[in-house]
């Protein structure tokens, strides 16, 4: 894994799509007409299961010791009772960990790359934790958005990077598409915004600075305007989530 933070100078060059951080991917996957996006499996569900009681305060000590971790506004996630889109800045590579503890005790499905299922180990893990890769290829989106719809319409959590890509400890929103917002109005559920902040060392006197710590802060949920057609509403809805976390 190649981690490296942006400066300033380098951010004018640097398209938004592009993947700062990248990992070794020597194992083989593919999407084909019998996969399956979100596995039911008795069995799959069980060890799943296991997996989330296990990782879940093991993570909440980890974040905290390593990254000073917390979380504000956790009341903002816990009076939904619908699906919901939680969406984020994607700055850090223990990202999806601090949101699905924002999330907890609900379970998260994480949209993913395809291509983070070519890494070793971690492929296992992110599957078993209900991650659900996004396909390269076009033929089989009609399938991916469909499990999308169904994981909403059974009262679930979706969360969706809408920048795209994970740019290290970088400080601003970037643009956003539309992926997200497009699954939050057809299913007329709110999307959550999430805002991962850096706080910078404070001075204890003039030798010793505290460490830089982590924030990650829920907004008020943001609702679909049913007044407006889908393409205006996307938008709409894209563009209100962008300023508030913004904001």
């Amino acid at each position: 894994m190649q981690l490296k933070n942006i400066n300033k100078k380098e951010e004018e060059n640097i398209p938004e799509d592009s993947h700062i951080l990248h990992f070794w991917q020597p194992c083989k996957f593919e999407i084909d007409e019998d996969f399956e996006f979100v596995n039911d499996n008795f069995i799959f569900n069980t060890f799943s299961n296991l997996l989330y009681i296990i990782a879940y305060p093991l993570l909440n000590i980890i974040n905290k010791f390593f990254f000073g971790f917390k979380i504000e506004g956790k009341e903002n996630v816990e009076n939904i009772t619908t699906g919901k889109v939680t969406v984020s800045n994607h700055v850090h590579p223990m990202d999806c960990t601090f949101v699905g503890l924002a999330n907890s005790p609900n379970k998260t499905f994480f949209t993913s790359l395809e291509t983070n299922f070519k890494i070793p180990v971690v492929r296992r893990i992110i599957k078993l934790l209900n991650t659900v890769p996004i396909p390269q290829n076009i033929r089989y989106t009609k399938a991916f958005m469909d499990s999308i719809d169904q994981v909403l319409q059974d009262n679930k959590t979706v969360h969706f990077y809408p920048e795209g890509s994970l740019w290290p400890h970088y400080d601003k929103i970037r643009h956003f598409k539309n992926g997200a917002f497009d699954f939050a109005v057809r299913n007329n559920v709110p999307v959550v915004p999430m805002v991962i902040k850096f706080n910078k060392p404070k001075k204890i006197n003039n030798f010793i600075k505290t460490r830089t710590t982590i924030t990650l802060v829920i907004q008020k949920p943001i609702y679909p305007n049913k007044l407006l057609g889908k393409k205006e509403a996307i938008l709409d809805l894209k563009e209100r989530v962008h300023n508030s976390m913004c904001e």
